[in-house]
């Protein structure tokens, strides 16, 4: 999609570890999409890019100043690559609650983007814009995705010599009814799920005269379309979830097998998460430090916007001595390590044996290395007796007998 230009017409998100890794790898691709949302930026004078909370964390099931942290980062990661803070942010597989909507407004966010399973309320306004009042006076915009004809996309995907027939059966009834129809989807989609699909997206990005819609972006049509009617967001809700977030806690029909690893895993981070905070917070309030607001600030070491010293030094640290300076850092370090654990890919797939859990054990073990040279504490014996819990219903392999091996 980079490559054909796709991202000039399309609001699209680039959550941060994706980013990353294209700036290192594939600086190309990386800088197209820089390229194809600064050009849609300076023809409309908005953006038409999303930022995304930097770990893609299942932000419901977050304490609320992981939230904020998650929250911020992404802002910070999304201002540094494109210049401008953003408007929007994608939720990690449209999890939501009241606390992630206060949260982004605190933060700046104006809107974000619903499946219309997870509103209540008068929908005639097909995508909206629709105003979510929240507590103390804030409240979010949100754009509602048509799952019916998302999924059709999706699930459904034409061949390329039959894109114009999809549209007249899908899409030409729907542009009858007026108003904004929105079709949201996984990226991957094009060309990875579906070979055919940089070709079939580019043929629905350039059919409007003859379907009868017009292409618009999010941000734009907010501006010119300010919300009329007010919604409610289902608390609790997903677009790839229907039982209340329990394909990421303790398991549902969402996924096939035996799923009691799940709520096994999430107890053994959670338990985690629990001690290396209490190992940080102790030594930010031996240095007198405000804890959190210097983790959500540290983003900037992690863009290499900055390093460890002069960050110090911007925080008016610099007044410690080295070693004090030192520990804070790899304690900071540890902290990233720790929230990059909670990816929703750790618990969305069916059985514990498989990289992404592997994955977030592994991140786990990077904190608690980072934390031993910190302070000399080692958290790992209890970390691993919990991860004893975890089973997987297909091998039979431990969370331990994975964090053994990840040592080894």
């Amino acid at each position: 999609l980079a490559g054909a230009g796709y991202f000039r017409e399309i609001s699209f998100n680039l959550g941060g570890t994706l980013a990353r890794w294209l700036d290192k790898n594939a600086h190309q691709v990386y800088e197209r999409f820089l390229t194809s949302e600064g050009s849609h930026y300076q023809t409309y004078g908005v953006s038409n890019g999303l930022a995304q909370p930097v770990h893609h964390t299942i932000l419901p099931l977050a304490r609320r100043r992981d939230k904020i942290c998650q929250v911020r980062w992404g802002i910070a990661s999304f201002t540094h690559r494109f210049g401008h803070p953003p408007k929007g942010m994608w939720l990690p597989e449209m999890a939501v609650d009241l606390e992630t909507l206060m949260v982004l407004a605190a933060q700046g966010i104006r809107f974000t983007v619903l499946s219309d399973e997870q509103v209540r309320g008068d929908l005639k306004a097909g995508a909206g814009p629709y105003r979510v009042r929240l507590p103390g006076k804030q409240e979010m915009v949100i754009f509602v995705r048509d799952r019916a004809l998302s999924n059709a996309l999706s699930f459904g995907m034409p061949d390329p010599a039959h894109v114009d027939d999809w549209l007249r059966d899908q899409v030409e009834w729907r542009c009858h009814k007026g108003g904004l129809i929105l079709v949201a989807t996984d990226g991957e989609t094009f060309g990875h799920h579906c070979p055919q699909g940089v070709e079939v997206l580019g043929r629905i990005l350039s059919a409007e005269e003859d379907h009868g819609y017009t292409l618009t972006t999010l941000e734009r049509y907010l501006c010119e379309h300010p919300p009329q009617t007010e919604v409610e967001a289902i608390e609790n809700s997903a677009w790839s979830c229907t039982h209340n977030l329990d394909r990421w806690v303790v398991g549902c029909d969402c996924t096939s097998g035996d799923s009691r690893w799940k709520g096994a895993l999430r107890r053994a981070m959670d338990n985690l998460a629990c001690d290396l905070d209490g190992v940080y917070v102790q030594e930010a309030q031996r240095l007198r430090v405000d804890p959190w607001p210097l983790r959500d600030d540290y983003i900037a070491v992690v863009l290499e916007k900055t390093d460890g010293p002069a960050f110090m030094m911007e925080h008016g640290l610099d007044r410690l001595p080295w070693l004090d300076q030192e520990r804070l850092l790899w304690l900071l370090e540890a902290q990233f390590y720790r929230q990059r654990m909670y990816a929703s890919c750790t618990f969305f797939f069916d059985d514990l044996d498989r990289h992404e859990p592997r994955y977030a054990i592994a991140n786990a073990l990077r904190a608690l290395a980072l934390v031993r040279y910190a302070t000399g504490d080692d958290l790992t014996a209890g970390f691993r007796r919990d991860l004893r819990v975890a089973v997987s219903g297909r091998t039979g392999r431990t969370g331990a007998d994975m964090f053994d091996e990840l040592i080894r």
